[in-house]
């Protein structure tokens, strides 16, 4: 029988030396004190004798124990069963300023002692038996079970296919003979100077410097390119057998969305629709939307879409359609009976059309609706007002919408968990934008559903490939790939662009060559969105297998991978440690809990202190409790009731303070650009990550498709280029000291942030042309036959490098080039501004914003196209471009008063002109619009021509005899002027 003692020295537990809870004498040989968390925990783990003394337990105090636990369970299944108690309402939102953190479990114990408590016990065990123990430890659970699998399942789940060696040598051959004939040609620059024209001389020669410098640091990541084809139907194979449950891992979408006026709540609906009907099962899925901006019209429309859902999730399904958000699917100019074999389709489909139909109808009504917003605000329909009516200072929200305690779909089966968030704000506090969002995201899923990986998707990027989740898992569930996989990155691909791709919206280039160079390094950047997630690596931990470091490394932080210098001094060589990684299965919060063999007890109650977890993760228990669990889940130990109003606390706007939050972990704060400092953060720690490039697209997405939005996109992400050159993350100087990121993979960082600065030499390099036709002076001295060779071998050298990439990657020569003209016009106009802005704002606190006037659009498709806005962006590129062609005008005249000695140098002159005019074309032809569809060329053409014409005509003068001309020549000599 259980009895209470009553010195107060047996009010402490002998196992966690704490007295809160219940703490009672298990043990009747030694009586030695054990609180109720502890003893669960133990009998949990099938450790039945007092640790004390090792004495088995009696029978009837386990029994009493088993008792306990059935009322538990009992009461947790209650509260999944009754939704009210969850929150899960149709149309009302859980709402809470500030919540206390629940720190502790049932009994009173702090959760995390009883945590160590079991790792303490779990190490013993495993030194009384060490053959076995180790035996079992070092093979992963997938391994366990791919051991037993069938020979189709045994297969492997991705390979990779480096380029072959007649494509790779070639290329290689010819980038280091470019490289070769750049160091003869820069021999020749510097060594033949033009007297002349010495300052005109020496700007092109530092100009061409710095561009050969962005050449090598663009060109060298790329020196390994590889493609990765994935079998998806061995996934299937290996985790889902026939009747037995699906072992796929579960997955948390994120989608974030900031104002429903700018984008569209029919868009977001779709990308929720597609997230929804994905190819997966459906328990392993939660779709988490972030509305930032507090929109009661975000909210609406998400009550709308998950009504939506009901019907256009089974009928995806049923009939394995593609895409699945509708609206894109309905606006296909396809046959869409291809393939389809039931009768019952075509009626189907229409029925579901109307349907939609009526679904953008309501939508319609919701967004007129919301055009103008009531004096007294929003209200519910419950009559009370909407807690977000002051966007910059409300509670913070949480509305649980289907999953398995909600509704479910027209077939009686369960859907998909969505649930909205809007996290808290108030005056005075740093939400971070996009970045805080996400983290609040990471929290809130961490504690309602805690999945093991999380998939990121802006707004306007909807599934394309209902498939696309499973392409990720063939690496994030392979147990030789994924152990050490951060993220897997997806291509971006775009609806709704023009057929020549004006403004390189595509970025074909960049996604189709220089992502599949960097996944033969360490892994592509992160580019936003389209990504999935390890967890682990957002909490900041190293991968599991981590590099052998020198000696002389163990008293760095960033060798053992805290997130702070808070690490005591090491004795023992940090490398036995890191040998030792496979072996031990445990992980921790701040310090990699792989290396815990190695520290004393005083030091590694230091570690597992609860202090550490929270100035790293924040103060909630619940949420630091799902930080331990490398596969996801909800931690049990958390009463289901509560999950709410802690998700609702994670998400409060002081909760960040003091903590590691966008310094270590999540996403990474100090740049608008938060995607490349993310990435760059975890691959400083040793992580890599995956391009995968499935055949059919997983995501698309929409893009701005007129000149003047284009620049300022492309204005946004050169600016936060900028902010990380001048951050400590710089990877100029951040991330030596682990020595974990490779050397092409920091020159593709530093290649990130230090791309706006070609802006400066290029607008020099640009202007250099009409500079010369206007003196009659030039850069480069008469060239002899060596410098001809070096010249010409130049330009072949970089034909035949782009020849060669376009063979390997499959990018068109379009694409190509269009991308060249949009790297003159970002760099003379949005780079250059973000160069200043940047400055600015990081240097002296002064935040520059460029506005944008829109005037108006004349065609349907594409008419945003031809939409003009002004800008002071426009300003530069338009410069250059008048200045070039008159330049032009002024050389040919120039070459007409001097005669036939001059056409020679002036067709270099003129060459070099209509380099950057040519390249320059595009913004030409966007500022001019349409012109009553008059094409631009002949504009352009036009006007250039009838100015050369006039001053050939004017130089024959036609009008007048040879005699009066002479004459006429006579009399002006005679004149003294």
């Amino acid at each position: 029988m259980m009895q209470p003692e009553e010195d107060h020295r047996h009010h402490l537990c002998s196992t966690c030396g704490d007295a809160n809870g219940e703490v009672f004498v298990a043990c009747h040989e030694c009586r030695s004190p054990i609180c109720r968390a502890c003893f669960d925990d133990d009998v949990k783990e099938g450790r039945k004798v007092c640790l004390q003394c090792g004495t088995a337990y009696d029978e009837k105090t386990l029994a009493e124990h088993e008792t306990k636990v059935s009322g538990t369970r009992s009461t947790m299944a209650s509260h999944l069963e009754n939704p009210k108690d969850v929150g899960i309402h149709a149309r009302h939102v859980s709402t809470v300023s500030t919540v206390d953190s629940e720190l502790n479990d049932e009994s009173g114990n702090p959760i995390w002692k009883n945590r160590v408590e079991s790792w303490k016990d779990k190490k013993s065990k495993k030194k009384k038996d060490a053959p076995k123990a180790e035996k079992v430890a070092e093979v992963p659970p997938e391994q366990q079970m791919a051991e037993n699998l069938a020979p189709e399942a045994a297969e492997p789940l991705s390979i990779v296919v480096p380029l072959p060696s007649n494509k790779i040598t070639p290329y290689r051959i010819i980038i280091i003979t470019r490289l070769i004939i750049l160091g003869l040609f820069f021999q020749y620059r510097v060594t033949h100077p033009v007297d002349s024209a010495y300052g005109l001389w020496l700007t092109s020669i530092i100009c061409e410097i710095w561009f050969a410098f962005s050449w090598v640091l663009d060109q060298f990541p790329k020196w390994s390119p590889v493609s990765r084809i994935t079998y998806p139907e061995v996934l299937s194979a290996r985790f889902e057998r026939e009747g037995e449950p699906s072992q796929l891992a579960p997955v948390d979408f994120f989608v974030s969305t900031v104002d429903p006026l700018k984008e569209p709540p029919l868009i977001t609906a779709n990308t929720v629709l597609s997230i929804l009907a994905v190819d997966y099962p459906v328990e392993k899925v939660s779709c988490y939307v972030s509305d930032d901006g507090a929109a009661m019209l975000s909210f609406e429309s998400l009550v709308e879409t998950s009504e939506f859902a009901r019907r256009w999730v089974p009928f995806c399904k049923k009939f394995s359609i593609e895409p699945r958000a509708p609206e894109f699917y309905f606006s296909q100019k396809i046959d869409y009976l291809k393939d389809k074999v039931q009768p019952s389709f075509v009626k189907e489909r229409r029925a579901m059309k109307r349907d939609y139909e009526e679904f953008k109808v309501r939508m319609n009504a919701l967004v007129a609706k919301a055009q103008k917003t009531p004096e007294d605000g929003w209200t519910m329909q419950d009559g009370t007002p909407w807690p977000g009516n002051n966007s910059r200072d409300h509670p913070g929200m949480i509305q649980v919408f289907l999953g398995h305690s909600g509704a479910l779909d027209i077939e009686g089966n369960e859907l998909p968990r969505l649930v909205y968030v809007s996290r808290e704000k108030r005056p005075g506090y740093q939400h971070h934008k996009k970045a805080g969002a996400e983290n609040a995201l990471v929290r809130v899923s961490a504690v309602l559903t805690n999945a093991p990986y999380i998939l990121n998707l802006d707004c306007d990027h909807y599934l394309n490939n209902s498939q696309a989740i499973r392409e990720a898992m063939c690496f994030l569930m392979d147990p030789q790939v994924g152990r050490n996989l951060c993220y897997v990155q997806f291509p971006q691909r775009f609806d709704g662009i023009d057929r020549s791709d004006r403004y390189a919206n595509r970025n074909t280039v960049f996604f189709d060559v220089n992502m599949k160079g960097l996944d033969g390094i360490q892994g592509p950047v992160y580019v936003g969105t389209g990504c999935c997630f390890n967890r682990q690596a957002l909490y900041g931990y190293s991968p599991p297998s981590m590099p052998s470091l020198p000696k002389s490394s163990s008293s760095s932080c960033s060798w053992c991978g805290c997130f702070s210098c808070c690490c005591p001094s090491k004795k023992q060589d940090l490398s036995e440690v890191y040998r030792d990684a496979k072996r031990e299965e445990l992980d921790a919060a701040i310090f990699n809990l792989r290396e815990i063999d190695s520290y004393d007890e005083h030091e590694r109650s230091m570690l597992m202190s609860q202090t550490s977890f929270e100035k790293t993760f924040g103060l909630s228990t619940v949420f630091i409790e799902s930080t331990l669990m490398e596969y996801g889940g909800v931690a049990e130990s958390s009463n289901p009731s509560l999950l709410i109003k802690e998700a609702i606390h994670v998400i409060s706007c002081g909760y960040e303070e003091k903590t590691a939050w966008g310094k270590e972990i999540g996403w990474i704060y100090g740049s608008v650009t938060e995607d490349i400092l993310t990435g760059f953060k975890m691959h400083c720690r040793g992580w890599r990550s995956v391009y995968c490039m499935p055949l059919r697209p997983a995501f698309k997405g929409s893009a701005p498709i007129n000149l003047s939005d284009r620049l300022h996109q492309v204005l946004r992400w050169a600016l936060g280029s900028v902010e990380i050159f001048l951050s400590r993350h710089c990877p100029l100087w951040y991330g030596f000291s682990g020595g974990r990121l490779k050397l092409l993979q920091r020159m593709a960082y530093i290649n990130t942030i230090v791309y706006p600065f070609t802006s400066l030499p290029l607008i020099a390099y640009c202007s250099l042309p009409a500079i010369c036709l206007l003196t009659g002076k030039f850069i480069i001295p008469t060239l002899s036959n060596l410098a001809s060779v070096l010249f010409l071998g130049l330009f072949i050298s970089i034909i035949l490098t782009s020849v060669i990439e376009l063979r390997w990657s499959g990018v068109s020569i379009q694409d190509l080039w269009r991308n060249e003209q949009f790297w003159v016009i970002g760099g003379v106009s949005a780079h250059l501004f973000a160069v200043f802005q940047g400055f600015l704002k990081m240097l002296a606190g002064v935040d520059t914003n460029f506005t944008v006037t829109a005037k108006a659009a004349e065609d349907a498709e594409f008419g945003e196209l031809y939409m003009i806005k002004w800008t002071t962006l426009l300003i530069p590129p338009t410069t250059l471009l008048i200045v070039n062609m008159v330049g032009v005008v002024a050389g040919f005249s120039d070459a007409l008063n001097k005669g036939y000695e001059a056409w020679g140098p002036l067709f270099g002159k003129v060459f070099f002109a209509f380099w950057v005019i040519l390249h320059l074309y595009p913004f030409l032809k966007g500022l001019m619009g349409r012109q009553n569809r008059t094409p631009t060329i002949v504009v352009m053409w036009s006007i250039l021509l009838a100015s050369v014409f006039s001053l050939v005509w004017v130089r024959i003068n036609p009008f007048v005899s040879k005699n009066d001309n002479s004459s006429l020549a006579s009399g002006c000599i005679s004149i003294d002027c």
